[in-house]
């Protein structure tokens, strides 16, 4: 436990923390920070360190190379985030490779620590840019363009991190690397407190994505505009809001509007503009494309009531991941029976299945709680999580 205690505390001072929970965005210099930890850790363990062509971290105890088994997670966060989400995983998969050396084993295949960049995607809006440009998934051109709130674009802000925006891309040479994905995270759920488990194994990942509502209304002065002359974009954006919820209910799925931006942002002035981003999740493909269609049918009903005009953009959608059941099979085989559950929450794993062999393990959330400064996961659990990735490890790389 003590180790598990040093290594947490040493990264939990970076990005913030407390009350107001994490900031950890990327490109920036909280970034920055974590990147010099992930270096850090690389170099107290002797693992030979690497930064790939979109930013990700490597750090490889052997000789990188094909049928790596590889570790991690990201070390970015949401606005105001919890300490565990991304985080964890890294911690653990480092202390997870002491764990092994401990017990004496030498990996027969390369084994690899790696940190995904921009996970989150709370700066510029897209989930998982790190492992979404690795795998080809997200075009380099798409990527560079992508911009946060102070219009600053993604390759500026690589730019002024030192790191190079024109390298970005599918990244053959360390896909072709990667045996198997392995990815440590605290549950975003109350699934292991039900099943009276501390560690679980994935089963799926609902299909998600992210859509800019924006509604483009006429800006006025709200002490003399009358009502009845007014194009309030605010008031059709508050009706989308309750329609999401309702539609959402009816058909067992999630929605949740948590991002917002309001043009002019006047106290005493009637919005021209409103920029909307809507999360939607269920558990098929179907079920998710219904509910937007539903959503996107209300607001343009409600905005058309009040002479405002409505687009609604998909700016990321992922579908359903199902882990392959040779993996997840033999991963629950060696963890003696652990349970396997599904999740509604995204994670650079999902993206990677795609193109090669992937797997999640789940650390127990007493409370359930995610994205925010309350999230928790015990010592004790975190420690058996650390032991269970460990023995993953050894069975997959010791082969």
């Amino acid at each position: 436990m003590a180790g598990f205690e040093q290594a947490w505390q040493e990264l939990a001072q970076i990005g913030g923390g407390g009350a107001g929970g994490y900031h950890r965005f990327a490109w920036t210099p909280v970034d920055l920070a974590l990147r010099g930890w992930f270096q850090e850790q690389a170099a107290r363990r002797g693992m030979a360190y690497e930064l790939d062509r979109n930013g990700n971290q490597w750090a490889w105890w052997g000789v990188p190379g094909p049928g790596a088994v590889v570790t991690g997670s990201h070390l970015d966060s949401v606005p105001g985030g919890g300490a565990f989400d991304g985080p964890l995983g890294v911690v653990s998969a480092f202390l997870a490779v002491d764990e092994l050396r401990e017990r004496g084993v030498t990996p027969t295949r390369p084994l690899a620590v790696v940190n995904f960049a921009d996970e989150e995607g709370a700066r510029f809006g897209v989930a998982c840019v790190g492992s979404r440009l690795l795998t080809g998934i997200l075009a380099p051109d798409d990527a560079r363009a992508l911009r946060d709130g102070d219009e600053v674009s993604l390759a500026e802000a690589m730019r002024a991190a030192g790191a190079d925006p024109s390298t970005l891309g599918r990244d053959e040479q360390a896909l072709s690397r990667i045996g198997a994905f392995v990815e440590l995270h605290i549950e975003q759920g109350r699934g292991l407190v039900d099943l009276n488990a501390p560690v679980g194994v994935a089963s799926a990942i609902w299909p998600h994505g992210r859509w800019r509502c924006t509604f483009h209304g006429e800006a006025n002065h709200a002490g003399t505009t009358r009502l009845a002359d007014r194009h309030d974009p605010m008031l059709p954006f508050a009706s989308t809001v309750l329609a999401a919820r309702n539609v959402a209910e009816r058909l067992g799925a999630l929605a949740t509007f948590g991002k917002v931006r309001i043009d002019p942002n006047g106290t005493n002035a009637i919005p021209s503009r409103v920029d909307a981003w809507l999360d939607g999740r269920a558990p098929d493909a179907e079920t998710v494309r219904a509910m937007v269609d539903e959503i996107t049918d209300a607001a343009r009903t409600a905005a058309t009531g009040h002479g405002v005009r409505v687009e609604v953009v998909p700016e990321s959608t992922t579908p359903v991941v199902r882990f392959g059941d040779e993996l997840r099979d033999r991963i629950t085989t060696a963890l003696g029976g652990a349970p396997a559950l599904p999740t509604g929450a995204g994670h650079d794993a999902g993206i990677l299945s795609a193109s090669v062999p992937t797997a999640m393990l789940f650390v127990r959330n007493p409370t359930g709680v995610s994205h925010s400064p309350a999230e928790h996961a015990t010592v004790e659990d975190c420690v058996t999580g650390v032991a269970a990735l460990a023995t993953v490890l050894e069975d997959l790389a010791c082969e």
